[in-house]
């Protein structure tokens, strides 16, 4: 059988954001003896919760050593909490970063070693010491935390602004896939439209989904330099309000994976109630472009309902 193994998970489509993490275990003594020799710092190898904290910090900054598939990132915040019952000692271990994925597994780790560093200090005086419980407790940050940002149903459209695909010379290849990514954060644009590079065109295309109830409306194609790129001059007279950071986003993200990105001129803002984008025609300028906006684009529309709810 083929090991269809290839390494660690590529995660350089993803943005950096604040991700926390709180982990914990339970180590469990068999005498209430132990837990007084702890909290009174009479163990004989030391100060207990001290010794296991440092412990604990050193493994969550160098997890990655341990765990292959764990990338290195870097760790912002630790916090090493602890909790005493009659025969038992809690353990919580909090962990920050600002980064592209998360730290549950620092925070796991740091639980455990804390923990393996307790039962190592403790078990010359309780043999019977045992270790329970090292589980994940809670853990923010990412797109997974912003999946449902939109509490209502986007209609949604993807428009290819291309004269080759509108004359059927070429097949469409970015509107497909800026589809497919759009589905993927929940919403249904449908098939895609196809256009020529025509201002009249565009601004009659907007207007029309505008008229239709259209939230959302995604053009592909004619942001660049070319004669024929005129997706933003014909956009920008209809819109109301520039969204400025949006574009800021697309490009800034764009130009740290090629320095072509500079040259796009993508454009993002409100008409009414439709937010309309302009994205690049290329696949991977499409693609790129989503993968810094979404899921976060969404709360316009949370917004948007919250002010009409006003």
């Amino acid at each position: 059988m083929e090991n269809q193994y290839t390494g660690m998970i590529d995660i350089t489509h993803k943005s950096p954001s604040l991700r926390k993490a709180i982990a914990t275990a339970t180590v469990r003594v068999s005498k209430p003896e132990t837990i007084e020799a702890v909290l009174q710092r009479r163990v004989p190898k030391g100060d207990v919760f001290e010794m296991a904290k440092t412990a604990g910090l050193f493994a969550a900054k160098r997890t990655h050593d341990m765990i292959p598939d764990c990338h290195p990132l870097p760790v912002e915040f630790t916090a090493v909490r602890y909790s005493t019952g009659l025969l038992e000692i809690g353990i919580e271990v909090e962990v920050h970063t600002v980064y592209k994925t998360g730290v549950e597994v620092e925070a796991m780790h740091a639980a455990s070693v804390v923990a393996l560093t307790i039962y190592d200090m403790l078990k010359p005086i309780d043999p019977e010491i045992s270790i329970e419980g090292i589980r994940l407790l809670e853990k923010t940050g990412g797109k997974s935390q912003l999946r449902r940002m939109a509490e209502a149903p986007v209609p949604t459209r993807v428009v290819v602004c291309s004269d080759s695909v509108a004359a059927g010379k070429a097949e469409d290849r970015s509107g497909g896939l800026v589809a497919d990514k759009l589905q993927a954060w929940g919403l249904a644009p449908g098939q895609a439209l196809f256009i020529p590079d025509e201002p009249e065109t565009i601004a009659r295309t907007c207007k029309e989904a505008a008229d239709q109830g259209i939230r959302l409306l995604v053009f592909t194609g004619g942001t660049g330099l070319s004669p024929r790129d005129l997706t933003p001059e014909a956009l920008a007279p209809l819109l109301d309000r520039r969204i400025p950071g949006i574009e800021e986003a697309m490009r800034q993200y764009g130009q740290q994976r090629t320095p072509y990105a500079m040259l796009s001129r993508s454009v993002a803002g409100m008409m009414g109630e439709m937010l309309v984008l302009a994205l690049p025609g290329s696949t991977r300028g499409a693609a790129e472009s989503l993968d810094a906006i979404f899921p976060a684009l969404l709360h316009v529309f949370r917004v948007r309902s919250g002010a009409r709810h006003e």
